[in-house]
């Protein structure tokens, strides 16, 4: 067993092994669509890395996770800002047709914290307090990023029903 001071690198494989499945699909889920979610969750261990051991921090998971939606946030800021300068480029050409026109199109519109507590509570299973938790905010929080999630959801959706 290879060992770093009094830390092994067999823990820090392990605990990266039972964390990457969990991280994976959060980022898939609070990542644009443009960007893979192994290469948001490979940023947001580089980076820890950086500091310290995976080890070494009291809630690994949730400061991955946090990482990650940091991520995430900037390159949909950082797309958001391209697609704003295409935009004035083509000016008076026809917009680009929406390529997903579906659910999840309505689903990736809304911004990172709100989907990754929906994501969290809705899919995963986590209550407010602990969605907060990962995602760095306090419980009052996660409970106004689902509502407001929810809520753009149902008139996006609605909208469609009514224009359809």
């Amino acid at each position: 067993m290879a060992r770093t001071g009094t830390v092994s690198i067999d823990a820090e494989a392990q605990l990266f092994r039972e964390l990457y499945p969990s991280l994976r699909r959060f980022a898939a889920v609070v990542g644009p669509l443009e960007v893979d979610p192994d290469d948001l969750v490979q940023e947001a261990v580089a980076r820890a890395l950086q500091s310290r051991r995976l080890t070494e921090l009291d809630q690994p998971g949730a400061y991955l996770r946090r990482a990650i939606l940091n991520l995430a946030s900037n390159q949909r800021r950082r797309f958001a800002r391209r697609r704003a300068a295409l935009l004035r480029v083509r000016a008076g050409a026809d917009a680009p047709a929406d390529s997903y026109p579906s659910d999840l199109a309505d689903l990736s519109r809304l911004p990172a914290e709100e989907r990754a507590v929906l994501y969290l509570t809705e899919v995963e299973g986590y209550r407010y307090r602990e969605a907060g938790q990962l995602i760095g905010c306090s419980e009052a929080a996660a409970r106004k990023r689902a509502l407001r999630g929810r809520r753009r959801l149902f008139e996006a959706i609605d909208g469609e029903v009514s224009h359809g």
